[in-house]
């Protein structure tokens, strides 16, 4: 039998990859987001044009009156919060909704073996050769998902539906769970990609040559290999991280977040009340590997998130006192709901800080003393009718037990459509400690 190899403290020290040599000590234009700044290894398996920067968490860890060695994100989307925590030797708590964003945030925090994870490449790809797959799998799918004589669009053509199906047989028939993970959040995040849209703003567009695009299987089959080359590399590059632990809860962050246990500072972003149902930047991720099988799962997971839009008709809780902005937008957007877009839109923005309070007053509960919460979010505006997200949540700090210990703009946004044209609004950082 072997003996086993113990390294000191200080030889695995040396082995650790460094937070700085992740982020490549790159220059970034804003904290807020990441368009603009180099790319980092991991960011690529999903691409989040709006995520904010690891730098940021860096940024709070470094600026928190407590040492942080356990950080909570209650709305995990890219990861970006829990993996940097794991570089700055942090153990990351994460609740995520969406199940295919929970799957990606776990691929990217979970350890593997690369040798491993080339192994299984090439059993998927020697399984892809040699299939000969059916539509069986994508029945329940929206009808325009997949190339058909009785509809006149579609996001994918038949023969590279065919080759998706046989990629997802091959990744399933892997008896490892964690790779079956990576392998499927390699194919999600070029299924955009392979479709006849691109995704614009918080949603999909037609590309303009979509009827004429050839988008081959077999260019499928090198985007693939090339993507999992890529993230098995990147994985091998970055596997001395400081903190290997996570802890990963899937569900909704007003039921989850009370479980997510003691912490010592949060850092995250929520969705913005802006009316946009997030769910739909991920529709065809979620339905073409399977997390969705039917319009009532879809609709479960619409109302498990945050009551930040109007997409689907359900039970707004009350809005929150405490905030005579608040009460003043409310009584405004009351007045003008004959000119919204929505009639619902009152109540939704009023039930969307109910929802914060849930969240926040959630994570004060498992806070330690003086622990710190660091939210980047967004204003929205309806009719010319401006909602100061950070003010009002900095006017329901102190009677849900924190003090707001500063308030800095990062950028401006553009408006949607829906919320009424080109004025620009703020996103803003808000930091509040626990009292």
């Amino acid at each position: 039998m072997e003996s086993a190899t113990i390294m000191s403290s200080e030889e695995a020290d040396t082995l650790h990859v460094s937070f700085e040599s992740w982020t490549q000590k790159r220059e970034v234009s804003t904290l807020g987001t990441n368009a603009g700044a180099v790319e980092l290894p991991f960011q690529a398996w999903h691409h989040f044009k709006e995520a904010f920067t690891p730098e940021l968490v860096a940024k709070a860890v470094e600026g928190s009156r407590r040492d942080l060695l356990r950080c909570a994100d209650p709305f995990g989307g890219s990861g970006t919060t829990a993996l940097t925590c794991q570089f700055l030797g942090i153990e990351p708590v994460t609740v995520e909704v969406n199940p295919y964003l929970a799957d990606l945030v776990e691929a990217k925090l979970s350890s593997y073996d690369a040798d491993e994870l080339v192994r299984s490449l090439g059993r998927i790809v020697r399984a892809v050769f040699s299939a000969k797959p059916s539509l069986k799998r994508f029945a329940m799918l929206p009808s325009t998902f997949i190339e058909s004589d009785d509809k006149e669009r579609w996001l994918f053509s038949k023969p590279v539906a065919r080759r998706i199906a046989a990629y997802l047989d091959a990744i399933d028939a892997l008896s490892n769970p964690s790779h079956r993970r990576f392998f499927r959040i390699q194919l999600g995040g070029m299924l955009v990609a392979a479709s006849n849209v691109v995704i614009n703003g918080k949603g999909r567009r037609y590309r303009r040559n979509w009827a004429t695009r050839s988008f081959s299987p077999e260019e499928l089959d090198t985007l693939f290999c090339e993507r999992s080359q890529k993230a098995i590399l990147e994985i091998h590059a970055h596997r001395f991280r400081k903190e290997q632990r996570y802890t990963l809860i899937r569900g909704d962050s007003r039921q989850m977040v009370a479980k997510i246990g003691k912490i010592d500072g949060a850092i995250f972003s929520p969705p913005y009340p802006n009316s946009f149902d997030y769910t739909d930047v991920y529709n065809i991720e979620l339905w073409m590997l399977g997390y969705l099988s039917g319009a009532p799962d879809n609709r479960s997971l619409r109302e498990s998130t945050l009551c930040s839009h109007v997409q689907i008709k359900r039970k707004f809780p009350p809005a929150p006192n405490g905030s005579n902005r608040l009460t003043e937008a409310l009584e405004r957007l009351a007045e003008a709901r004959t000119d919204l877009w929505s009639p619902w839109i009152p109540e939704m923005v009023g039930a969307y800080f109910c929802d914060m309070k849930t969240v926040l007053e959630g994570l004060r509960s498992q806070l330690a003393p003086e622990g710190e919460t660091w939210a980047v979010v967004g204003d929205s505006q309806y009719a010319g009718i401006p909602v100061p997200t950070a003010d009002i949540l900095a006017d329901l700090a102190p009677a849900m037990g924190y003090e707001v210990i500063t308030m800095e703009s990062f950028r401006s946004m553009r408006t949607s459509a829906q919320q009424g044209g080109q004025e620009e609004l703020d996103e803003t950082l808000i930091v509040m400690r626990k009292l």
